[in-house]
């Protein structure tokens, strides 16, 4: 994340929801009068679409924290943009003084095709759906880089990094040259090993256990499992039978 840029759009909408009084009019006494917001309510709608999405991946259940929106629509957004600010900004003393200051991973960056299956899903909470979604993503992808519909998962893994040549209609994935060698046949078969472990591992105990949903943390670990493949699938060089397209 680019920290600056986000405290950057933090601090306009905090000071956009700023409340004061309206001005006076002049030779008008109100003292009824309630706060509104030192912007216009449309300006704030506009900021607010970025800081939802700032505040998604600073603090996660923002969104449920306790506000009185009775004063103003924008005081949970209000309260949350001051939260994440902080936390933004002493982010590295408070890792530094409680421990544990360890390297985060981040699941925006994960291989696209892993997060783009995930996002929607993981944004609301669920994260069963959500590595299910990234599972879907990238065995289209996986089909599409090697032409293919005939095959899904497990076989269509097992078959692209295969040892054999290519064949019509049956492409290879190839994560180095093949110059003959040990470490060829091994990073080859290890792809097929991992994409199979995934598979059995993962993506068969989502589907059978359904009403299980999955902790944040261990989903991301799922996430970052299907990065790795996704990854060796997307820097493979395609080996196609010779005119084949």
């Amino acid at each position: 994340m680019n920290t600056e840029w986000a405290l950057k759009e933090l601090d306009k909408f905090i000071d956009q929801t700023a409340l004061r009084y309206p001005d006076p009019v002049p030779g008008v006494v109100d003292m009824t009068a309630r706060k509104i917001t030192s912007a216009p309510d449309e300006d704030i709608t506009k900021q607010a679409h970025v800081v939802e999405q700032i505040l998604d991946h600073v603090l996660s259940g923002w969104r449920d924290l306790e506000a009185d929106v009775r004063v103003n629509r924008w005081m949970r957004h209000r309260t949350a943009a001051l939260r994440a600010k902080e936390a933004l900004i002493r982010e590295a003393e408070v890792k530094a003084n409680l421990g544990e200051n360890a390297p985060q991973l981040s699941a925006a960056e994960l291989h696209p095709w892993v997060w783009s299956g995930a996002k929607s899903l993981w944004q609301s909470g669920h994260f069963r759906e959500a590595v299910g979604g990234a599972i879907k993503k990238l065995n289209a992808e996986t089909q599409n880089n090697v032409g293919r519909r005939d095959v899904s998962e497990t076989d269509l893994f097992k078959q692209a990094f295969s040892l054999d040549d290519p064949k019509a209609g049956k492409a290879r994935l190839r994560r180095m040259e093949d110059d003959g060698s040990d470490t060829y046949r091994s990073v080859q078969r290890g792809a097929m090993n991992f994409a199979e472990g995934v598979f059995a591992g993962i993506r068969n105990p989502l589907s059978h256990e359904a009403d299980q949903e999955l902790s944040e943390q261990e989903a991301l670990e799922y996430l970052a499992a299907l990065s790795v493949l996704a990854r060796w699938v997307d820097a493979a060089t395609v080996e196609r039978v010779e005119g084949a397209s």
